[in-house]
């Protein structure tokens, strides 16, 4: 089962109100479990250029199914996977995207986040995440 577009605005006023704490406009992205966008939000004054990042963010947990920051520590330099981030018409790979994971565990999607430093965006991609639980 993927996530559902009444959990997907649940997970996106989560991260939105985390986001508003900080106080960081942000752009949130929702795939689902075949990294297809079910929701997106940009809050008032959010980067425009963090738009496709949200959004790649998301896809990148999905495709890999790991955090996105996971993946940037195996795409270094000299690591497995260096140089994946020009695969699947661009991924990111720092933090900020987040799977997304029902009761029982089974990944349903991601969360892709961006507007703020990495560990903003990782923080407010992992609150929106907290609230499927």
């Amino acid at each position: 089962m993927s996530v559902t577009l009444d959990q997907a605005e649940k997970i996106s006023d989560a991260a939105k109100s985390r986001a508003k704490e900080i106080g960081v406009a942000m752009n949130i992205s929702i795939v689902d479990e075949g990294a297809n966008l079910v929701s997106f939000h940009r809050m008032d004054n959010a980067w425009l250029g963090s738009v496709d990042i949200s959004m790649k963010k998301a896809k990148t947990a999905r495709f890999f199914d790991m955090n996105s920051g996971e993946i940037g520590k195996l795409s270094q330099p000299g690591g497995p996977l260096y140089n994946i981030e020009h695969s699947n018409g661009g991924l990111i790979s720092f933090p900020g995207g987040v799977l997304l994971k029902d009761s029982a565990g089974k990944i349903v999607g991601a969360i892709g986040v961006s507007g703020g430093s990495v560990d903003q965006d990782h923080d407010v991609a992992t609150a929106g995440a907290e609230a499927l639980k």
